[in-house]
């Protein structure tokens, strides 16, 4: 690559995203001449920043909602993570070769190993979108259920992703699991339902805002392991600036970026 490297996140709602600032203290601590922003993106966006990738004015990219499963499509190839997910959150290019990975993939397999977590726990998978799918192939060997608003959605998704799981109502809980929360609930205040964190043994929760969401406050509360949105959101930060660059992230740097925007 030649710099000034140019690396963006697309996505709508973009306004709370953290990414830029994680990823330009990487690059400053690096010494990387770049910069990195975020674009309240829809389809024809998207559509725009996957040429310029391709022509190789733009040296990466990292999708959010609602954008991942269509980012999968207009890849050219894709991580075998991310075709089994069917969701792309992180894109480069190649000798005009557009390449799709799933950092979100690759952050669940690394966050239910934590040691914070029991190893044997459940896992309570909410959600039936992008993040979902990738939980869902991130955590293999595990037993999981998943919860959606539309179960027929997660049954579409379960058959989708080829992974094993057991479709429960949205508000239902599961005892001793540990908690992934692959929905934006959260995010604006919103509480997930009572039952799903009441008998939990751990919480691993994507949505983040400007405080604690009411998930992760509660599951404090219990004395319950937590990795929060913004811990998660480092750790795929860390995949996709890896695999960008080919160089190892600054995680120290990275995390107290991405608690002090």
């Amino acid at each position: 690559m030649q710099g000034p490297l140019r690396f963006a996140v697309l996505g709508d709602p973009i306004e709370h995203s953290r990414s830029p600032a994680i990823h330009t203290a990487a690059l400053v601590r690096l010494g990387i001449e770049g910069s990195y922003v975020a674009i309240r993106a829809g389809s024809p966006e998207l559509v725009d920043a996957v040429q310029e990738l391709r022509q190789g004015t733009l040296h990466g990219l990292n999708i959010t909602m609602p954008l991942k499963t269509e980012a999968a499509a207009l890849a050219d190839s894709l991580t075998e993570e991310a075709a089994r997910a069917g969701s792309v959150n992180t894109m480069r290019a190649r000798n005009g070769v557009v390449e799709g990975l799933s950092s979100d993939v690759i952050a669940f397999t690394r966050a239910i190993r934590d040691p914070r977590f029991e190893t044997r726990a459940p896992l309570l998978v909410l959600g039936a979108g992008g993040a979902a799918a990738a939980a869902l192939v991130g955590t293999a060997g595990r037993q999981v259920y998943l919860a959606a608003r539309d179960e027929s959605r997660a049954r579409e998704l379960i058959q989708r992703v080829k992974r094993e799981a057991e479709v429960i109502p949205f508000a239902a809980g599961v005892a001793g699991a540990l908690v992934v929360n692959a929905t934006p609930l959260g995010m604006n205040g919103e509480r997930l339902p009572e039952a799903v964190t009441r008998i939990a043994s751990g919480l691993i929760d994507l949505a983040y805002g400007s405080g604690e969401t009411q998930a992760v406050a509660h599951a404090h509360a219990e004395g319950l392991p937590v990795m929060d949105g913004i811990e998660f959101l480092v750790v795929q930060a860390a995949v996709s600036f890896e695999w960008w660059l080919g160089r190892p992230a600054p995680l120290e740097v990275m995390a107290e970026a991405a608690r002090n925007v």
